[in-house]
């Protein structure tokens, strides 16, 4: 455990100019006296960790000094090439980019671990879009991407609710959800973050003004936040149901996950029949009555009346075509 971290302490600051204790102690998950202790046992074993003194002072590598990645074990080596997603960075325009780094870390791997990229990619790949749908590349990805990565303000054309709307643009984060890009970004004037889906862009024109970025901005935690807010947003009624066994087995799988666990936990004890009563939140009348249909004789809409009788007139219409 010891060897990883005094590994990991060597290429952070192969990472940077200089890091602090605090830092390092962050970044490592241990005390900042036990940085001091693996910089002096890198000193010991020859690697030049130079400490500043004072307030503003930490660690450093001096002359230069780097590691070769002869450390890496084949699980390392291969989990390296796992890290990249070939489709995402082709539609950023990332391809040759991408290509170029993996030669470049094979070269500098052992040979007996040069393989590393071909046992990798035989074994796991990463299909993003969902089934039955062939999603398009936006064509404004590569401009919105090449602004994210130099941390460029963006004048932005956005279509929302038939509309076209104008909007200046810090673009901060990219996110691939179900085969659907997505941008994150801060409005300047309000400092409000934002989701924008990339394929509602009309017009994204880089400028030459940069943005200083928010150290403390989180990607993954900001957008795990908007997604569950946005699928709590979505849930504006309430239908009440009876479930069979088989049907409420089957609920998560036919409407959003979440609701049909919160339904299931509030249900009370099963009838006689063994069939429970849920009250589940719904996006609409029309979307819960598409969804419910796929559960047949193992749901009983009870509420609201009008959903109820849909089922009733759907009823009707089986039985005619199967008498």
């Amino acid at each position: 455990m010891r060897a990883a971290r005094l590994i990991k302490m060597v290429l952070l600051l192969q990472s940077r100019p200089s890091m602090t204790a605090a830092e390092l102690a962050r970044e490592l998950e241990v005390s900042e006296r036990t940085v001091t202790r693996d910089a002096q046992a890198l000193s010991e074993a020859g690697v030049p960790v130079y400490a500043d003194r004072g307030r503003a002072g930490g660690y450093r590598l001096i002359g230069g000094y780097r590691t070769r990645l002869t450390g890496l074990a084949r699980s390392e080596a291969e989990a390296l090439f796992l890290s990249g997603v070939p489709g995402a960075l082709r539609e950023m325009g990332l391809d040759d980019v991408a290509s170029a780094a993996r030669l470049k870390v094979s070269a500098a791997l052992l040979p007996s671990l040069r393989d590393a990229s071909r046992t990798a990619g035989q074994r796991f790949h990463l299909d993003a879009p969902a089934w039955f749908s062939e999603p398009e590349t936006p064509e404004l990805l590569p401009a919105v991407a090449d602004a994210v990565w130099d941390d460029r303000r963006i004048a932005a054309r956005y279509r929302r609710d038939g509309d076209e709307v104008e909007r200046a643009l810090e673009p901060y984060g990219l996110v691939l959800k179900a085969g659907v890009w997505y941008l994150c970004a801060r409005e300047p004037e309000s400092g409000s973050f934002r989701v924008y889906r990339i394929d509602r862009f009309t017009a994204a024109e880089p400028g030459e003004e940069r943005f200083v970025r928010d150290e403390g901005f989180d990607l993954p935690g900001f957008w795990a936040e908007r997604a569950a807010q946005f699928a709590r947003s979505i849930l504006r009624a309430e239908v009440v149901v009876r479930l069979s066994a088989a049907g409420a087995r089957r609920l998560p799988y036919v409407v959003d996950p979440e609701s049909a666990r919160r339904a299931l936990g509030a249900a009370g004890e099963p009838d006689g029949r063994g069939w429970v009563t849920v009250a589940l939140a719904v996006e609409s009348e029309e979307v819960a009555h598409a969804q419910l249909l796929t559960l047949g004789p193992e749901a009983e809409v009870l509420a609201p009346a009008s959903l109820r009788e849909r089922f009733s007139a759907d009823a009707v219409r089986l039985a005619a075509l199967y008498r």
